[in-house]
């Protein structure tokens, strides 16, 4: 697979506005990549390239709040910073509940532009690393048979082979030959190690709907279930 360099996208109507932060994060040793509109930007940066985005409020066309609203309608989980020369309080409000990282006045203090863009991509990095694992874990579930996954819902519900023979009807010897076939196919060696993996992976309470044997689908779709 291969491993991208995140990259900070810069959004900014004024062309000497998308210079300059773009020199400074240059400077800063940050991979950054400039657009005139948001049209230009939803036309061209690429989604599965992480980063963040630094938009400018106040554009022609579309603004940097219906830019972000336009991102989110394509299922975008790009970290938002909005620079904005208004300093508008409502504005801001809304920006921030729609998940913008933050939202910062202009002219923007260089420092704390970067501490922002870092800690945005840092979030975006998170989210990353959380959805690869979450991928990880729905592609080991689906190699489960329906038995095994009642098994396992049973087994990361604290219960014992015996109670869990007793709950299917079957007997504990089957449990157990149920039980290693889990642990292998979810290349664990312990129910401790695949209560993690799930627990990484968001399921937490949505167990009910594995031990029942569901087709889960989408672990992140399970995760809403909670």
């Amino acid at each position: 697979m291969t491993t991208w360099p995140p990259v900070v996208y810069v959004v900014d109507d004024e062309q000497v506005v998308r210079r300059a932060l773009v020199r400074l994060l240059t400077a800063a040793g940050r991979l950054a990549h400039a657009f005139e509109s948001a049209q230009a930007f939803l036309d061209g940066h690429d989604p599965d390239v992480p980063g963040c985005a630094v938009l400018d409020y106040a554009m022609p066309g579309q603004n940097g709040l219906e830019l972000q609203k336009a991102l989110a309608a394509r299922g975008s989980v790009l970290p938002i910073i909005f620079l904005t020369g208004h300093g508008d309080v409502p504005i801001s409000v809304q920006a921030m509940k729609d998940g913008a990282v933050d939202f910062l006045t202009k002219p923007v203090d260089d420092a704390e532009l970067l501490t922002a863009i870092d800690r945005a991509l840092e979030h975006n990095r998170e989210w990353r690393q959380a959805r690869a694992e979450q991928d990880e874990f729905a592609r080991r579930f689906r190699l489960l048979t329906p038995r095994e996954r009642e098994v396992m819902g049973h087994l990361l519900l604290g219960k014992l082979n015996k109670q869990v023979a007793a709950d299917l009807g079957t007997v504990e010897k089957t449990i157990k030959v149920h039980r290693t076939r889990v642990m292998e196919k979810m290349q664990v060696r312990s129910l401790a190690e695949l209560a993690r993996l799930a627990e990484r992976a968001q399921i937490g309470l949505g167990y009910h709907r594995i031990e029942r044997g569901l087709d889960l689908g989408p672990i992140s779709q399970i995760a809403a279930t909670r």
